[in-house]
């Protein structure tokens, strides 16, 4: 039987409007540290978006989104965070804030494939992979 792996993940929410505390699930981030493996993936709805915020930008919004990708593949142009380690990377990447773009607080798992469970993870979150 394969050896599991324990992983951590969070969901990629928007916020458009922070006061309002609405929010849209965007993407999921899953860490394994013993595999050095750290993925993240992001579809912006926006419709959704619109339905929260008519006057949001999801251009700009989806810029944002783009940097989170970069830093966790390690892009070192896209931030000095993206020269870190992945355990580092991912600390940053769900670090608590309170700006339109934001996360859960990382959950625990364990996992035979952990391309498969990024996979169901996003599913079950955000919507078809």
């Amino acid at each position: 039987m394969p050896e599991k792996h324990l992983y951590e993940y969070a969901i990629v929410r928007v916020v458009p409007r922070v006061e309002k505390e609405e929010f849209i699930n965007v993407g999921v981030i899953l860490c394994s540290i013993q595999q050095q493996f750290l993925k993240c993936a992001i579809r912006l709805d926006k419709t959704k978006l619109q339905a929260l915020d008519p006057d949001a930008d999801p251009d700009t919004i989806q810029d944002h989104l783009n940097a989170f990708i970069r830093i966790c593949k390690g892009e070192k142009a896209a931030s000095p965070i993206a020269s870190q380690n992945t355990a580092s990377r991912f600390r940053w990447l769900t670090a608590v804030r309170s700006s339109m773009i934001q996360t859960s607080r990382p959950h625990p798992g364990l996992s035979h494939n952990l391309e498969e469970t990024f996979k169901a993870l996003f599913e079950a979150y955000v919507g078809a992979y």
